[in-house]
């Protein structure tokens, strides 16, 4: 089956600044994809020329095998949803006008929602069970809350693939992981493909069926969770000793830190055998 997205060795520069460099890698139909790497690796610029928002310095993106930039970005906004971290609203939207504004790429200039858009938008706030806060104002929500309504509103573009970044950001661990199984049920249930920023580890090599992680502006690795979540991978990635070993209730990789203290324990044990 084609590859619904494909980077081509892709390459991005900020001014003098190489952000991304010689990326080669492949987003299949109906896949979740974890993408993580330590900050300033690249990670934002990486979904943003996955969703045309940038131009590669070098290298080619290819959406349904045909170059992104051949396409109109009205087709683009129609089939690929993009839900960047910071998504500040000046006004105080409903929460069903939010996700209505995810059918703007379907409409016509000035032209009004329809009844059977309207409905889109209700199915969406349903399928991430948000469907009760649908005349609550968007300043009044929870940040669980509000990321579902943002999820919701990218559904609503009726899109073949969503690209998030850092939807976990600034969330209790019970709303990170109600997200990520979100995520995943949308790849199951919706048929489409998921491409998610994320520093939640754990989290990503639980739900992700692939891990991507890129170190200054270059792939590190991929591959599926239990190949890319190893000890030496994440301390190299990071430049932060880790241990990774097995969850006892998934077996998913579950990764640690050793701190100052544990390895000074490690060490006084080494002398003492």
């Amino acid at each position: 089956m084609e590859p619904i997205l494909t980077l081509d060795d892709v390459s991005y520069r900020y001014e003098d600044t190489l952000a991304l460099g010689g990326i080669r890698l492949e987003i299949g139909s109906r896949e979740l994809v974890g993408i993580l790497g330590p900050n300033g690796s690249g990670k934002s610029t990486l979904l943003k020329l996955m969703d045309g928002l940038l131009k590669p310095e070098s290298g080619t993106v290819f959406f349904s095998g045909r170059p992104i930039g051949a396409f109109k970005r009205s087709e683009l906004a129609r089939r690929i949803a993009f839900v960047a971290q910071e998504q500040p609203f000046q006004f105080s939207f409903t929460v069903l006008e939010v996700v209505l504004m995810g059918r703007s790429p379907h409409l016509k200039r000035l032209q009004f929602e329809s009844d059977r858009d309207i409905e889109i938008a209700m199915q969406a706030l349903r399928t991430v069970d948000v469907e009760r806060l649908a005349d609550r104002s968007i300043h009044e929500l929870s940040g669980g809350e509000k990321q579902r309504v943002l999820i919701a509103r990218a559904l609503a573009q009726e899109p073949e693939i969503i690209l998030l970044d850092e939807p976990t950001a600034f969330l209790d661990i019970k709303y990170k992981m109600e997200i990520f199984e979100l995520i995943a049920s949308l790849v199951r249930d919706k048929q489409v493909s998921v491409v998610a920023v994320t520093h939640d580890i754990d989290l990503a090599a639980l739900y992700c069926n692939r891990l991507i992680i890129l170190e200054n502006g270059r792939l590190f690795s991929a591959g599926a969770p239990a190949e890319v979540v190893t000890s030496e991978g994440i301390s190299a990635a990071y430049s932060c000793r880790v241990l990774v070993d097995r969850n006892p209730a998934t077996g998913a990789p579950r990764v640690s830190l050793v701190g100052r203290a544990e390895r000074c324990a490690e060490s006084q044990a080494c002398a003492e055998a």
